[in-house]
C-alpha cells in the first residue's frame, strides 16, 4: 500500500535532479531540487526566489530577464531560457547578472538576448572584473 502511494505522488514528466547554482559574488551556491523538464527560465526564477529567501547579498532583484545562467562545463554561451535544465546533462551552473549594457529598454527579452548571441560568461568576467579566463 505505501509502495502505490509513492508512485502517485512522483512526477511522471521526467527525473529528478539535484542543481547546485553558484551566484556571481555570493559566498557559495544555491542547491535545490528541479525536474529535468523545467525550463532555464523557471530554473533561474527559483533560483533568485531562493536567494532572497535566505537573505543572501548582494540583492539580486527578481526580474529573469536581468540574469543569465551558464554551464560552465559545456561552453561559454548562456542557456536559452526556451531549454530544459536536464538537456545539458549538468547539475553545476553559474548564475550572472546581465550587464548594464546588456539590459536597455529594447531587450528586456533574456529570449531576445540568447538569439542575439549574448554575451558568453567568459567575456562578461573578462569585461567586468578585467580578468582573463583561459578556456582548457
Amino acid at each position: 500500500m505505501l509502495l502505490s502511494k509513492q508512485k502517485k505522488n512522483q512526477s511522471p514528466r521526467g527525473n529528478r535532479l539535484l542543481v547546485s547554482i553558484t551566484v556571481m559574488g555570493s559566498a557559495g551556491p544555491i542547491r535545490f531540487v528541479v525536474n529535468e523538464e523545467e525550463l532555464v527560465a523557471a530554473v533561474i526564477d527559483t533560483a533568485l526566489k531562493s536567494y532572497a529567501r535566505e537573505g543572501r547579498l548582494p540583492v539580486l532583484g527578481s526580474d529573469l530577464d536581468d540574469f543569465l545562467l551558464y554551464c560552465p562545463n559545456y561552453g561559454s554561451d548562456a542557456l536559452s531560457p526556451w531549454d530544459t535544465i536536464g538537456s545539458q546533462g549538468a547539475r553545476n551552473f553559474l548564475l550572472c547578472k546581465k550587464p548594464q549594457s546588456e539590459r536597455t529598454d529594447g531587450e528586456r527579452s533574456a529570449a531576445a538576448i540568447t538569439r542575439k548571441g549574448g554575451l558568453s560568461w567568459k567575456s562578461w568576467i573578462n569585461k567586468s572584473f578585467n580578468l582573463k579566463i583561459s578556456s582548457h
